[in-house]
């Protein structure tokens, strides 16, 4: 398998993305944003929230750098922008407003905030683009590439199968579950706004 796939590659690329987009995390907000909505909207919105995931990675892994550059954009302010997003839907977990729109929030909630920024945000289009710069040969470009699928195929697993767990903690669960959804999600966009900042200051923007 070494001479199709770099094992050591793939396993970093594996890792590294996992811990960044974190499939067990993205749980309880999966839950939350898809609460009062039918099983089948909520499936779809799973597979739709992976693949929108997927083609911004995809997409940045092979015109990330050049797309950046030529819009004059800083990696820093993208992260920034996505925090700020972020922050915005933890702040409607946190209050309740996430509910209000009942009609055609099932294909917006797979698009925005799930497949991006919080699946595919800054952190694993950054990086991507790193482990992009390391492609060299087939073996690399396998490695990269296997390792961004199987991450999406756990990120696709957790959400599918979060609908069980809907139908047993039932409304009152969801409740507790959207509160804290919230607190955590806006813990994220503080971190990613605090790390651009700390980049802006550091020179790097």
């Amino acid at each position: 398998m070494n001479g199709i796939v770099d094992g050591v590659l793939l396993t970093e690329v594996f890792v590294t993305l996992f811990v960044i987009m974190d499939p067990v995390g993205t749980v309880p907000i999966f839950l939350s944003l898809t609460a009062g909505r039918s099983t089948s909207v909520s499936r779809r919105a799973a597979w739709q929230a992976v693949a929108v995931s997927f083609f911004v990675i995809a997409v940045f892994a092979f015109f990330g750098q050049q797309i950046l550059e030529y819009l004059g954009i800083s990696l820093p302010a993208l992260q920034c922008a996505g925090g700020l997003l972020l922050l915005l839907v933890a702040l409607e977990l946190l209050t309740g407003n996430e509910q209000e729109p009942t009609a055609a929030v099932g294909t917006n909630v797979a698009l925005v905030p799930l497949g991006t920024p919080l699946l595919a945000g800054p952190g694993a289009i950054v990086a991507t683009m790193v482990f992009s710069r390391e492609v060299h040969s087939f073996p690399d470009f396998a490695a990269v590439a296997l390792g961004v699928v199987l991450v999406h195929v756990c990120l696709w697993a957790a959400m599918r199968y979060s609908l069980p767990i809907l139908r047993l903690i039932r409304e009152s669960g969801v409740l507790l579950v959207t509160r804290i959804a919230g607190l955590l999600l806006s813990a994220i966009a503080v971190q990613l706004v605090a790390d651009a900042v700390r980049a802006f200051i550091a020179g790097q923007g």
